[in-house]
């Protein structure tokens, strides 16, 4: 029977943290076991009390705060290290309903889904400004460009990811995992599906995100990096193309006015000329890219293959 493991990701939680370990489901159907992992980001209050007196036994503790990504990546390798066969991420400020829980993890039960995302009710949700719902509605579409996904909900941290996923999921960023992961599964062309949850209404203020501004310019960021490591020659030969085109027009342009007799129009010549030497650049760098893109796939095998003979070596 399957193992669950709930993971927490906690940064000063001591006042909503034992509302939401109280909310959480003690048994769901078609699973044997579940249990409570808390990953302490650094925090200076008393959030590991808290977690114990609420009688959770697994906690991972960080010296200092290392941001979101970080909290959840150390929960993923805790989770996959004490046996777990499903982990579900929730937030330790009560943000979801606990109960939804199941929704999350049934699709994988039932073999249909690889990593299940939780899509929140956005357009319902009162505390969101009419700006940030729409910003929500387009960093999504594109992360489902970007991923060939139908996420609805990237930037949810309600979700649940099986065994064999989470041990292919590594996050670069420092910033958040939600994004990063999605556009990165969909590229491993894991299965990734979104079901409808519910949400509480706010404890606290939003700790992730500071501003509006500085949120999409993060999530820019952050899709941006995960598409280039995972289709390096697909972006700069974008990129290459649109440095090309101005060029190639410039360089003919130069060439018919040459070609009819009127002389002059040097500038056409230069600046094509530098347009088309940086789309030769970008071509160049893409081919790199895409082969050192191949190596750390090949790493990323090999770090597979040694985790799995690390389990085989337990059995």
């Amino acid at each position: 029977m399957p193992h669950v493991i709930i993971q927490v990701p906690c940064f000063n939680e001591e006042q909503t943290l034992g509302l939401t370990l109280s909310q959480l489901p003690k048994n769901l159907h078609g699973v044997d076991k579940i249990d409570v992992l808390i990953i302490d980001d650094g925090s200076t209050d008393g959030t590991v009390d808290v977690a114990r007196a609420s009688g959770v036994s697994h906690i991972v503790v960080h010296a200092s705060n290392r941001g979101l990504a970080a909290a959840y990546t150390s929960g993923l390798k805790m989770a996959l290290n004490l046996g777990a066969d499903i982990i579900v991420n929730t937030d330790a400020d009560n943000q979801y309903v606990g109960e939804d829980i199941a929704n999350l993890v049934y699709p994988i039960l039932q073999n249909r889904a690889d990593i299940v995302i939780g899509t929140r009710p956005i357009q319902e949700i009162e505390h969101f400004s009419a700006l940030k719902k729409i910003l929500q509605s387009l960093g999504s579409w594109t992360v489902r460009r970007l991923s060939n996904t139908e996420i609805l909900d990237a930037p949810s941290g309600f979700r649940a990811v099986s065994r064999e996923a989470a041990k292919r999921l590594f996050v670069y960023n420092r910033y958040t995992y939600t994004i990063e992961t999605i556009i990165q599964a969909g590229l491993q062309n894991l299965r990734v599906v979104s079901v409808p949850i519910r949400t509480n209404g706010p404890l606290r203020p939003s700790r992730l995100v500071k501003s509006m501004g500085d949120y999409v310019r993060l999530s820019i960021i952050t899709m941006i990096r995960i598409y280039t490591i995972y289709r390096p020659l697909r972006f700069f030969l974008f990129l290459a193309v649109l440095s090309g085109l101005p060029g190639l027009i410039l360089f003919l342009r130069f060439l018919f006015l040459y070609a009819t007799g009127h002389a002059g129009y040097i500038q056409s010549l230069t600046i094509g000329t530098a347009f088309l030497t940086i789309s030769v650049f970008l071509c160049l760098v893409g081919v790199l890219a895409d082969l050192i893109s191949v190596n750390r796939r090949l790493l990323e095998e090999v770090r597979l293959q040694l985790f799995e003979m690390k389990e085989k070596g337990k059995k």
